[in-house]
């Protein structure tokens, strides 16, 4: 019995480190000027930073089809989306998972999942996982507000309190972030919490 109980005790302590995490310390940290890329949208054109001539920053997120987390938040990021993109904040989503690991995550499922849902933002294919590893991504979904004037990370985290139902939600991290930096103010919280699914690899 008590191996059971040890066994479960150390059960919960994995799923929890899993599902909860702060952003590695291995990519970008907030000041860092980002690199751009160029990964393949769904709709099967390739998309840069660089093409968004009106931009003022992006609100790049790591999303995925399959996670829990990812898919409690995907009406979340479309209001995002409907809200600031007009403002010169559009969502950049990005799947970083391995399709080969989980079968689900192919880039055919996610032309499929975008339709789905009607995206209204590009949903982006990381072939070859080079992209994620260099934001320092360890979850999905994960967030990083970039601005496009000097490209640099001015926050980092969650979307907001609350990862899995959005009536929950009681302070909206990512609004507030691109609320101050468009009224051309400091951002006050500038990293949370990433809480989702590890990134398949």
């Amino acid at each position: 019995m008590k191996t059971i109980k040890n066994i479960l005790l150390l059960a919960v302590v994995v799923i929890t480190a899993t599902a909860f995490t702060l952003k590695s310390d291995s990519g970008y940290q907030i000041g860092d000027k980002i690199e751009d890329f160029k990964l393949k949208n769904v709709d099967g054109d390739f998309l840069s930073l660089s093409d968004y001539d009106d931009a003022k920053g992006y609100i790049i997120i790591f999303t995925c089809n399959t996670c829990p987390y990812s898919v409690a938040n995907e009406d979340r990021i479309i209001a995002l989306n409907d809200k600031y993109e007009d403002e010169g904040y559009p969502v950049i989503a990005i799947n970083p998972n391995n399709p080969e690991a989980v079968a689900d995550e192919s880039f055919e499922k996610m032309k499929v999942r975008s339709e789905e849902k009607n995206f209204n933002f590009p949903y982006l294919l990381d072939e070859g996982q080079k992209v994620y590893p260099k934001f320092g991504a360890t979850k999905t979904p994960h967030v990083f507000i970039v601005t496009k004037n000097d490209m640099k990370v001015k926050y980092i985290g969650a979307i907001d309190n609350s990862s899995r139902n959005p009536d929950a939600v009681t302070e909206k991290y990512v609004e507030d972030a691109v609320d101050a930096l468009l009224a051309g103010k400091t951002v006050e919280k500038t990293e949370t919490r990433a809480i989702g699914c590890s990134i398949k690899v």
